[in-house]
């Protein structure tokens, strides 16, 4: 059986002397802990707060901590309960939600109950949990007799949120450190004790964070918090600093605040006067929060207030629909919100609140989108007529409307046409299922919080549409898909930054040279804008067209800087260029100025490649690029990737590369697309576009065979190509086909030495079961066929009989000219295995 007793010693207990005194010698010392616990847990309704932990085998909740008004009373708090027993605290934590207990409720169950300090009493009892794991339970008690009120609960709700995510990350400890005074340093809710008399105020530490005052520069008046409030709320914060104890007992009022940085703060006032002995008031003890904290008061001005505020931190249309719900949905006590954007001539639905197609008229999932609804304006005249007058119209329970919107309000409907720039960005409807009475203030509550919609669904609308033109632009620029590659596999991921315009610099590229040649390509432009993302576009097609010409990694990258310097760009871009072979493993590295490449190994090793690096592109015309030779072994895994990946603000790059390197080494390479969603993980919101590429390189299944040979410019020149041919074709056992690439060898070879200058060399590959031959000149000029041959032609038919030989056939540029190649399939029961004979033979003279 769980055991009464007092809370063990380290319990926070403040005394009453300590809730704020203040005379004549008024200094602003730092004020104790429980003190401020105390006093910000009073405003949320709860005069007694305790923390009951699990003990290690689960069956007992344990207390760990009390702050408020303990009772001496050696029966107050109970030490221990019984996780399967009857107390609140143990349904609580069974159920997984709150429970709350009215005075009334309260006096019929007294298992594990704390004594009260006084008569008509309520109990909140509310599970500590984090990540899915029972952790405990947060038991209050309060002073209403009608029990907790709902922001009173909402508040404590996240408070217990804020305690079981200390306890989850204090886990391991040897013992429970205190829990209840940094939750609520979490919650950013702070205390204060003012003086009326002298103008003195006693202000914790989160109070002055919350308005921008270093503790060391305050000085205890309460002019210096009153300097930083905007002269629009002055007044009403004036009438707390002169309270009329006939007035009020309890004030709430929401105010802003304008910190050192220019940030302007929207903050919670919740107050009351303690009467002295005196006829005026001696004290007034409030809390001030943010307004995400607690609930914003119930008035049309501070509602207007709260929704202005919000509303213009909402970019986009969804988040206007969400505040829209937040205004119309609670507040008014109503059970329908829709939301719709007018649109040429049709409105777009972009918020169904709730969203159960059950809770909405048939008709709105049987003729219209089932989820997101569209339709002409035409076809709901009630809603046309008003979106031409630009009225709202308050249509009471027992209105004549359509089919389509009678079922949206029964007992009243409100429709509001949300007024933009001289004209109507959409239409908001209300409605109501029990009969509702539209009094005159809330139809000017309305009409204010319709203006302040439409407002700001034209700006959502304008920012979604930039959004999208951005993303366009971004996905216009980057591949569309990667190529097929023999003997590796590779991904790509693309990550725009979540602040701002969606567009960056970020690019990459995976460029197949040959069917056993790939570069892969990674940079980042400088800069987040339109500007950054054209820089990119140029320089990934620049790239790309110096790549298949046939260059070698440094020229292509040499080649890309100076076309760069010569847009003359304030703009520079970090690149990363590798070429691989993909039949030998042998790779070419390139840095300008970008982050290593990060290699992992078939072990699960990882490391940097130690590439030497040149500046960025665009900064020097005449700097260099040097390569860096490595070979791959099947099984590695190749990463590129971009900064906004591996540093942040928060995030050194060094700290961020071992993460990066990590989690590479963490990740299956059996699977390379869930490798990468790996290595992005949660970005949570990024600061800069992302930008990775990997690739595994799993080495070629089938080793070509090659020859070569190269054609000197003698009279008898084609007559030693073929036989050079012959002699190849019979060693590789592939004489079935030796007619028809004697053929292509002979056009081939005639056409290089008659149209071209300089070296000639003829290559013949054996992959499978197909032949290739390549023949390669000095000349960047593809050959071209002719258009028309008649009978009297003396030329020009040797392309046309080469094509019709071939199963393919095509002109490939190559650095310091082009090559000319053919394929032609071998009979399968005369191809060679590949593994016979040497991988290369050079050509020799017969």
């Amino acid at each position: 059986m769980p055991q009464d007793g007092r809370a063990r010693a380290g319990v926070t207990e403040p005394r009453a002397s300590e809730v704020g005194t203040a005379g004549r010698d008024f200094s602003p010392p730092a004020m104790p802990e429980g003190t401020v616990c105390a006093r910000t847990l009073t405003f949320a309704g709860a005069e007694l707060a305790a923390v009951y932990v699990l003990d290690a085998g689960d069956e007992e909740l344990r207390l760990a901590e009390t702050a408020g008004c303990v009772t001496t009373s050696p029966h107050g708090v109970p030490e221990r309960l019984s996780v399967t027993g009857g107390s609140p605290a143990a349904h609580a934590l069974r159920a997984g939600r709150s429970v709350w207990l009215t005075p009334a409720i309260l006096t019929t169950s007294s298992e594990g109950v704390p004594t009260p300090p006084r008569a008509e009493m309520s109990l909140g009892a509310l599970p500590l949990a984090s990540g899915g794991r029972r952790l405990g339970c947060l038991v209050v008690m309060g002073g209403s007799a009608e029990g907790f009120q709902a922001e009173q609960r909402r508040f404590l709700e996240r408070y217990a949120d804020a305690i079981g995510a200390l306890l989850q990350a204090r886990n391991g400890r040897p013992a429970p450190s205190a829990v209840l005074w940094p939750a609520l340093r979490n919650l950013r809710a702070g205390s204060f004790v003012l003086v009326p008399d002298t103008g003195l105020i006693e202000a914790d530490e989160t109070l002055l964070e919350l308005v921008g005052i270093a503790p060391d520069d305050f000085d205890g008046k309460a002019d210096s918090l009153l300097a930083h409030t905007l002269p629009e709320d002055m007044h009403a914060l004036m009438s707390v600093l002169e309270p009329a104890s006939q007035a009020y007992r309890l004030r709430e009022l929401e105010f802003r605040v304008r910190r050192p940085s220019g940030e302007m703060r929207w903050l919670s006032l919740s107050c009351r006067v303690v009467a002295g002995t005196g006829a005026g008031p001696e004290r007034v003890l409030g809390v001030i929060t943010a307004t995400s904290v607690l609930s914003r008061s119930a008035d049309d001005v501070s509602r207007i207030q709260w929704l202005t505020a919000v509303l213009d931190t909402a970019a986009t249309v969804s988040d206007v629909g969400r505040v829209a719900v937040t205004a119309l949905r609670e507040p008014l006590g109503s059970d329908r919100v829709a939301l719709a954007e007018l649109q040429d001539g049709r409105l777009m639905v972009t918020v169904l609140d709730p969203p159960q197609p059950a809770a909405w008229p048939e008709i709105w999932g049987s003729e219209w989108r089932s989820e997101w609804p569209e339709v002409p304006v035409s076809a709901l005249p009630t809603l046309q007529l008003a979106l031409q007058d630009g009225r709202m119209d308050l249509w009471p329970a027992g209105s004549a409307l359509e089919s389509a919107l009678v079922g949206v309000g029964r007992g009243g409907l409100a429709v509001l046409p949300l007024p933009a720039r001289g004209g109507v960005a959409g239409v908001c409807l209300v409605g109501w299922d029990k009969p509702h009475e539209f009094v005159p203030e809330e139809r000017t509550l309305l009409t204010a919080t319709a203006a302040l919609i439409g407002q700001a669904l034209k700006r959502a609308h304008a920012h979604d549409a930039e959004q999208e033109l951005a993303t366009m632009l971004q996905r216009s620029l980057l591949p569309r898909r990667l190529p097929e590659l023999p003997g590796c596999a590779a991904v790509a991921r693309y990550l725009p930054a979540r602040r701002g315009l969606r567009v960056g610099g970020d690019w990459y590229d995976v460029i197949a040279l040959s069917e056993d040649r790939v570069a892969l390509v990674i940079g980042d432009v400088q800069g987040h804008s339109a500007g950054a993302a054209t820089i990119m576009g140029q320089m990934r097609t620049a790239v790309r067209a110096y790549a298949v010409e046939g260059h070698p990694p440094d020229v292509v990258v040499s080649h890309a800087n100076r076309l760069l310097v010569g847009m003359e760009t304030d703009l520079f871009a970090t690149c990363c260029y590798v070429e691989l072979d993909l039949e030998q493993g042998n790779t070419l590295f390139v840095r300008a100025g970008h982050l290593a490449p990060l290699v992992r190994h078939p072990d699960g090793g990882t490391e940097e490649v130690q590439v030497e690096g040149g500046l960025p592109l665009g900064v020097l015309e005449e700097a260099e690029f040097p390569m860096t030779a490595v070979t791959l072994t099947p099984g590695t895994v190749l990463a590129l990737v971009t900064d906004g990946l591996v540093e942040a603000s928060d995030l050194p790059l060094d700290e961020g590369m071992l993460r990066t390197r990590a989690a590479l080494a963490g990740a299956d390479p059996a699977d390379p697309g869930r490798m990468a969603d790996e290595l992005l993980g949660d970005a949570g919101r990024r600061e800069d576009d992302v930008a990775l590429l990997l690739l595994r390189y799993d080495g070629m299944k089938v080793r070509p065979i090659r020859a070569d040979w190269v054609v000197w410019r003698l009279p008898d020149a084609v007559m030693h190509a073929r036989r050079f041919t012959a002699r190849t074709l019979r060693r590789w056992k592939a004489e079935a086909v030796s007619d028809a690439v004697l053929l292509v060898v002979s056009e081939l070879v005639t056409n290089a030495l008659v149209h071209t200058q300089g070296p000639v060399r003829v290559d013949l590959t054996l992959r499978g079961d197909r032949v290739r031959v390549c023949v390669s000149d000095s000349s960047p000029r593809a050959p071209a066929k002719p258009v028309i041959v008649d009978w009297e032609s003396t030329g020009g038919r040797g392309l046309l009989l080469v094509e019709a030989m071939s199963d393919s056939f095509g002109s490939t540029p190559v650095a310091g000219g082009k090559q000319v190649w053919s394929e032609i399939t071998v009979p399968c029961h005369e191809s060679a295995p590949a593994a016979s004979g040497p991988p290369t033979e050079l050509g020799a003279l017969p």
